[in-house]
């Protein structure tokens, strides 16, 4: 059998199964955003001219650019924790990475919920060490969300970083020490350039799944604090509005499929260099 057709016989029924499990569901969204409630591309024009809309897009724009520049400074400290530390570091670095893994996201949200309210652990404690006098408004903003987002978030961005740390040239380094580089040098100089692919693969990560945050933002936010997801789903279930909330899913999925291909078109030649 040639080897063309052993690779198709072998990847036919996985792309089969994203065939029925993505493409499928995706086409028939792409057709309720130009038949619902009537044919055209009324609910095209609606999604990128109303304010409401707008508005929630660039919330939505604002809140991942932040999420993900803090998850990967986050990421970037705990992976050269987790891959240049000493035994013990390692060990406790990589269970703080695996715990958050084993609790929901529901229960994360509700925790945080219970931290930052009004009446939550942490205005109440100041409260009492005399800091505040009034409780700080910590959550149904989008500090709130941000915090929430950022939690869950950064064990994403730590392991395509600690890949890219794992992949260094010891000998590199070496060398930049013989020459005389002190600490700060080697890393701002050698160590950081060698890592940006994993940095930029990190940030491609966290911003798509921030893009689809639904559960986190509806809780931490209060609703005062709409994202795109929890907008989509306004517009199915309580307006309701399929048409827009498919014109919606599109413009979302067209916006993360281009940044997709600029990004690895980004990400390839920093690996390469």
């Amino acid at each position: 059998m040639p080897s063309f057709a052993r690779h198709a016989l072998m990847l036919g029924p996985l792309l089969l199964f994203l065939a029925l499990a993505y493409a499928l569901p995706f086409l028939g969204v792409l057709e309720w955003s130009v038949t619902l409630p009537r044919p055209g591309l009324g609910q095209y024009r609606t999604a990128l001219s109303d304010p409401l809309v707008l508005s929630v897009f660039l919330r939505t724009l604002r809140i991942c650019l932040t999420v993900t520049a803090l998850s990967l400074v986050g990421g970037y400290v705990i992976a050269l924790l987790w891959v240049r530390g000493g035994p013990l570091t390692r060990a406790l670095t990589e269970l703080c990475i695996l715990i958050p893994f084993w609790i929901s996201v529901l229960t994360r949200a509700f925790g945080w919920l219970a931290l930052l309210s009004t009446k939550g652990i942490i205005n109440v404690w100041l409260e009492r060490l005399g800091l505040i006098s009034d409780p700080l408004a910590l959550v149904r903003n989008e500090f709130g969300v941000v915090v929430g987002m950022t939690h869950y978030l950064i064990p994403f961005a730590v392991f395509p970083i600690a890949s890219a740390m794992r992949g260094l040239d010891e000998r590199v380094l070496m060398a930049a020490r013989g020459m005389g580089a002190g600490r700060a040098r080697l890393f701002w100089t050698v160590f950081l350039p060698m890592t940006v692919s994993g940095v930029l693969g990190a940030a491609l990560l966290v911003f798509v799944f921030a893009l689809g945050f639904f559960v986190t933002p509806a809780i931490l936010g209060g609703g005062r604090s709409v994202m795109v997801a929890e907008l989509i789903y306004l517009n199915i279930f309580q307006i309701p509005n399929w048409g827009l909330a498919a014109a919606i899913s599109v413009i979302l999925m067209a916006a993360v499929g281009l940044l997709g291909v600029v990004m690895l078109r980004v990400i390839r030649p920093a690996g390469l260099r």
